[in-house]
């Protein structure tokens, strides 16, 4: 297996296990405020990440394997989870999330090897993609979002933190909320 193949794999697999440090059983306090004004809350952000692991990245992969750029992919809805997971607890988000990104690698271990690195698949907005783009997308999102769970928990003291918040970065996204992708 290729260094790509294989340092995308760990970053992947860390994923459910950081989240699971930084929110599992953690006060409602820290997980309720958005990252941004209108952003997502720590818990919309796991929640997202179960919908990926549901329909995003091995999808996509199995349907590059399967029909190249002959085809689109589906679309993904990136708001599945909202009404999705109106009754569920972070925590049972928390463990979701780790038993599909487990079983979601094992499929990846099965599918995908060096020589489909190259291949490529048709983005109904981005147009062609590699598989290669694909996964490193995926280890990317993971940074992306943790980082944005980071926010959400930050943004809850963002009153308490007083004259301070001009040294603190996490909480100067929340005043220029274009600086963060959507």
């Amino acid at each position: 297996m290729s260094d790509f193949l294989t340092e995308t794999t760990d970053l992947l697999r860390r994923t459910p296990d950081v989240i699971r440090s930084l929110l599992g059983g953690l006060a409602g306090a820290w997980t309720r405020t958005p990252d941004v004004e209108g952003g997502w809350t720590p818990k919309d952000v796991v929640g997202h990440l179960v919908t990926a692991e549901l329909d995003n990245y091995i999808a996509r992969a199995e349907h590059i394997l399967e029909h190249g750029t002959s085809e689109p992919f589906e679309s993904f809805d990136r708001f599945a989870h909202v009404e999705r997971d109106e009754h569920q607890t972070l925590d049972q988000l928390i463990e979701r999330f780790a038993q599909l990104r487990a079983r979601n690698l094992t499929k990846l271990g099965d599918l995908v090897g060096d020589a489909d690195l190259d291949r490529r698949g048709l983005h109904p907005a981005l147009g062609e993609i590699t598989m290669r783009e694909l996964l490193a997308t995926w280890s990317v999102h993971d940074l992306d979002h943790t980082g944005q769970i980071f926010a959400g928990m930050a943004a809850s003291r963002d009153r308490d933190v007083g004259a301070w918040k001009r040294y603190l970065g996490v909480l100067l996204r929340r005043d220029d909320p274009a600086a963060v992708a959507g």
